[in-house]
């Protein structure tokens, strides 16, 4: 497949956390692919995401004269279409179990999603620990936690992620690793026992993952630099 075959349309890496999802799979998993950024936020963010998406969200990839919508979407397409990338686990109930952590991450933890949205250049320790949110929170360490124990681990070549090797659970969970640095999320006081802890270093220290905070304090800085310009002749 050329470099330029897939289009990847993605919102602020500071703040998009859909967007973080498929981005760091396919960094990761060494699929080429061209970033499409759009502002987001803006009076023609919708116009330019329009452009691309017929849904009008991101992320959206464009593929062979298609758009295919959603996080999780995009992230199974890429492991139809590179199987040897091993993207799901092999093993099958190992798949059914990162398919449903997958699919939960996908539709749950709604209050963990509005109390301590993604941002991840900020630090708000102790802001957004709602009843709700910490439940929620209390519930990923728990999945983690189970996904390493009985799977991870066991692993021949187990490299600290949720499953061995780095996959589509693994991008489905990595925004919720980012919202517990930016709130200061006590792992221990809700029930970890040091696992979920090493599972977010080995996150956050990916080379993908590094370079997407990079992007997202670059972005950051010219979206300043912008500000100051636009606002140098009142």
């Amino acid at each position: 497949m050329s470099t330029t075959e897939f289009e990847l349309v993605i919102g602020d890496k500071n703040y998009s956390s859909w967007s973080l999802r498929p981005w760091l799979l396919m960094r990761q998993a060494g699929i080429p692919f061209r970033e499409i950024p759009i502002r987001l936020r803006q009076e023609d963010t919708k116009a330019q995401i329009l452009a691309h998406a017929p849904a009008g969200q991101v992320p959206a990839l464009k593929w062979r004269d298609v758009v295919i919508g959603d996080s999780l979407a995009i992230c199974e397409t890429m492991a139809d279409l590179f199987p040897a990338k091993n993207l799901w686990p092999a093993d099958s109930v190992a798949r059914a179990v990162a398919r449903s952590a997958a699919a939960e991450m996908h539709s749950g933890f709604q209050d963990l999603r509005r109390d301590m949205p993604m941002a991840v250049l900020e630090r708000h320790p102790g802001e957004g620990h709602s009843e709700g949110a910490l439940a929620n929170a209390r519930r990923v360490i728990g999945i983690w936690r189970g996904a390493r124990v009985r799977f991870g681990r066991q692993m021949a070549q187990d490299q600290g992620f949720l499953f061995g090797r780095f996959g589509v659970a693994d991008a489905m969970y990595a925004p919720v690793v980012t919202r517990f640095q930016t709130y200061g999320v006590d792992l221990a006081a809700l029930g970890d026992d040091g696992t979920a802890q090493a599972y977010m270093e080995a996150i956050l220290t990916l080379p993908a993952m590094r370079d997407w905070i990079e992007g997202a304090a670059a972005e950051e800085k010219a979206k300043a630099a912008s500000q100051g310009h636009s606002g140098a002749g009142l």
